[in-house]
């Protein structure tokens, strides 16, 4: 075993990384040939990049733009709760449709569906029309998600997968971030932001079809076993059953809660901003604790936290500094809990059944995020907006009974058997894999 020696200076700057989501750099001598590797990823980083605000910035679009147009608060929950039908069509469908004509072609097909569709919800302000879009919406960003990420994943390299994360995780929240601010810009009532998203989606095209013509394999199609996941982990399916019913809702409808309390469109942007950044800065605590003390604990932390911040924002939060300060407590600790259920599945896991994992709890999440928008405008329109975070911290109370009921029917996986925790975007199973195969390759 050779001697390593890590320097004061080192270690604070690699414990800086860690908190960001960056892995620690490597030593000078690598750092060329690791960036060499990478700059043929950029083009793909840009593409992702853009594509991610563009849909961030919809999501929070729709919501507001439904409830200025007066639809009833549950129909604006059912058009949120229909975007996930396509996310979970396209986690079965994208990978055969990248097979048969490959990444390119289904690429520029879905962007242009997507920006079609985008200048279709400025056209037809119909609440049917609309479900339909955002279906379809769904099933585009998914499916152009699963090109990006399995993309990623073949020109990756085992030794830069890591980088490749983590650089991934930073793009995804400066996008989706800087895309909501894109709202103050411009007026939600008029055809403009619908065709500065529609601009996104296509431009999003450009640095994927001016890559080389080099075709990667296409992803490993979807086993779908969902009784095999189950028994796998329990747990891990409930935990992301809840995740869909709570931080799908506070992502779409999360707006008309703000617009409710009185927040201005900045305010609104603000305010799903805080949550988005809060889950990003607690994502890596909370994977060390659970990597150090096991996953069923952090669970429970984190689920507690989440309840108490939704509490906090149902019971005390009025004045706009506290709802900001609310929702990013709300995100920092709500937000982590898919990496954390994965990865508690994924210590349960075989080798050979990490494509299932991935693909059951993709499906898992995405049945709690058709039901959850739905369920949260329902409570809304019955009991007015504060009601809306009773609503998910009455969900994170189950799952902390849920949890600890686990604790005391199955033992816990020792610290040496446990994969490496890393962070996933909940965009497309493929993320999950490539999740997987960094933290198999780590723990050998």
């Amino acid at each position: 075993m050779p001697e390593v020696r890590i320097s004061v200076t080192s270690e604070i700057r690699s414990a800086s990384h860690f908190a960001l989501g960056i892995f620690p750099p490597r030593s000078d001598s690598g750092r060329f040939n690791t960036m060499t590797r990478l700059l043929p990823l950029v083009p793909l980083l840009v593409a992702a990049g853009i594509l991610l605000a563009a849909n961030g910035l919809q999501g929070t679009l729709i919501a507001l733009r439904a409830d200025a147009e007066h639809f009833p608060t549950s129909v604006i929950g059912l058009i949120s709760a229909a975007y996930f039908v396509g996310v979970m069509a396209a986690s079965w469908l994208a990978p055969y449709l990248i097979g048969a004509v490959g990444h390119i072609r289904v690429f520029a097909g879905l962007a242009a569906i997507a920006a079609a569709g985008t200048l279709a919800l400025a056209l037809i302000i119909d609440p049917i029309a609309w479900a339909v879009i955002r279906a379809m919406m769904g099933f585009c960003f998914s499916g152009l998600a699963t090109v990006v990420e399995s993309w990623l994943n073949a020109r990756s390299e085992n030794a830069d997968r890591g980088r490749v994360l983590s650089i991934y995780r930073l793009v995804d929240l400066a996008s989706v971030t800087s895309g909501q601010f894109l709202l103050p810009v411009f007026s939600i009532s008029g055809f403009e932001i619908f065709a500065i998203t529609a601009m996104l989606f296509c431009l999003s095209l450009v640095p994927i079809c001016l890559m080389d013509r080099s075709r990667p394999k296409a992803p490993e199609t979807a086993h779908f076993d969902l009784p095999a996941v189950w028994r796998i982990s329990p747990l891990a399916c409930l935990g992301c059953v809840t995740i869909g019913l709570t931080n799908s809702a506070f992502r779409l409808i999360g707006p008309l809660y703000a617009r409710e309390i009185g927040l201005g469109v900045g305010g609104i942007a603000l305010f799903v901003s805080a949550g988005i950044i809060g889950g990003a800065v607690l994502q890596f605590p909370f994977g060390y604790l659970s990597d150090r003390y096991g996953r069923r604990t952090s669970i429970i932390i984190a689920t507690a936290g989440a309840m108490a911040a939704g509490l906090f924002m149902s019971l005390y939060a009025r004045a706009p500094e506290a709802v900001y300060a609310g929702a990013f407590m709300f995100g920092a600790f709500a937000l982590p809990l898919y990496s954390l259920s994965a990865a508690h599945a994924n210590d349960r896991a075989a080798d050979d059944d990490y494509v299932m994992v991935a693909a059951g709890l993709s499906f898992f999440f995405s049945l709690g995020a058709i039901i959850g928008p739905l369920a949260a405008s329902l409570v809304i329109e019955a009991f007015g907006a504060p009601a809306f975070f009773t609503y998910t911290s009455v969900i994170h109370g189950l799952l902390i009974v849920v949890t600890i009921y686990r604790m005391s029917r199955r033992s816990q996986v020792p610290r040496e058997a446990r994969t490496r925790f890393v962070p996933l975007l909940r965009t497309s199973p493929i993320f999950l894999r490539m999740a997987r195969k960094l933290s198999r390759k780590t723990h050998q």
